[in-house]
């Protein structure tokens, strides 16, 4: 039996946060029975042919689901051939959560909470949208610790409008002292289709300037150093063990299952993508149709893309052995220029079999990244 990564998702939220621009919706509540039994049904019929060893259910807001339909979708996620050391995570936002809800994940099986603060001071939370205040957050953090789970990812984000750096240094200071195992501090990208965008346009979005996103993200770097966080991508930090294993496996160009609306899969080498919108999902479940709307069967080349894009995102980087095991090709012979340009800029670095980014190449990421595209 394969193994596999599953990915659920949740399209429900109470509000749409102002930088969001995922497939979630609020105000759709009326369909989330219809919903889960359409999930179930999906989950039931593609998964149980492969031998899970991560999922990660996210969203929208997983932990915004009733009690009685997150009961049912954990049960049935348990029927599934399930590794014995799965990691199995849940997203969860700060006023959505329950001890009721928090037991009953944790005798599911859940052994992972991803719980989305973004920011300390309340100006900024309620600024982006946010639906609840740091105090919810602390509360929920350590009612999850009290029933038990020794495995917490926060969410942070810096570049938010009108944030200085001392905020933003405060916020990592705080969240430090509840010493979560897992940190990922995302800088903001305003996306097309947020309301964040549409105040871009106009003008009316105050964001920090560029050295000042750069100031904040190199005090994320030290500050979490300094506190025993090992930094595996770049926007992601960890105590010694507890790196996201489900995350590393889109970074590494693994295969994985999506389930539920806008859910996304790639397996052996195609890309299949499901109806974003709730109501095409559920009719399609329903009527025994396919769920997807898009499928894209990579080329040998998009695969090599993806592999470096992803791979590089890894403080480690892209392991030269695995590119030819996987590709049946050296690296060097594809990409040895472009290797070289940035190994000359400082960008690059090749060492014991590895090649990443520097310190420097990191905050050029984008740059870097644009030139392994093989233009064919």
């Amino acid at each position: 039996m394969k193994k596999i990564s599953l990915y659920i998702h949740i399209p429900f939220c109470k509000q749409k946060c102002m930088y969001c621009d995922f497939p979630s919706f609020c105000g759709k509540d009326t369909l989330m029975e219809r919903y889960i039994d359409a999930l179930i049904k999906e989950i039931k019929e593609k998964a149980s042919k492969y031998y899970i060893s991560t999922i990660f259910i996210g969203g929208g807001t997983p932990t915004y689901l009733h009690l009685n339909e997150l009961e049912k979708l954990l049960n049935a996620v348990n029927t599934l051939n399930l590794s014995n050391n799965i990691e199995f995570t849940v997203e969860c936002n700060p006023g959505t959560l329950t001890e009721e809800k928090l037991n009953l994940m944790k005798s599911k099986g859940v052994n992972r909470l991803s719980i989305g603060l973004q920011a300390y001071q309340e100006e900024l939370l309620k600024r982006i949208g946010r639906i609840h205040s740091f105090e919810d957050f602390k509360e929920n953090y350590l009612l999850a610790r009290s029933v038990g789970f020794k495995n917490i990812n926060v969410d942070l984000m810096f570049g938010l409008p009108n944030q200085k750096v001392e905020q933003w240094k405060e916020t990592l200071e705080k969240v430090l002292l509840l010493q979560p195992e897992h940190i990922s501090a995302y800088s903001l990208i305003v996306e097309e289709g947020t309301i964040f965008y549409k105040l871009y346009e106009n003008d009316k979005l105050s964001l920090p300037s560029e050295d000042d996103e750069r100031e904040m993200y190199r005090i994320t770097l030290q500050v979490l150093k300094n506190r025993g966080y090992h930094q595996y991508e770049i926007s992601n930090f960890s105590k010694q063990g507890k790196e996201c294993r489900h995350n590393i496996v889109y970074w590494e160009l693994e295969e994985y299952l999506g389930c539920g609306s806008a859910a996304a899969s790639y397996i052996e080498g195609t890309r299949y993508k499901n109806f974003e919108s709730i109501e095409d999902y559920i009719k399609a479940v329903e009527d025994d149709e396919k769920t997807f709307n898009e499928v894209i069967v990579n080329t040998k080349e998009d695969d090599m893309e993806e592999f470096v894009f992803m791979g590089l995102r890894k403080t480690q980087g892209i392991s030269e052995e695995k590119f030819y095991k996987k590709f049946g090709i050296k690296i060097e012979k594809i990409y040895k220029t472009v290797i070289n340009k940035h190994i000359a800029e400082g960008l690059l670095i090749k060492n014991g079999g590895k090649i990443y980014l520097s310190n420097k190449g990191i905050e050029l990421s984008n740059y870097v990244m644009s030139d392994f595209i093989l233009t064919l």
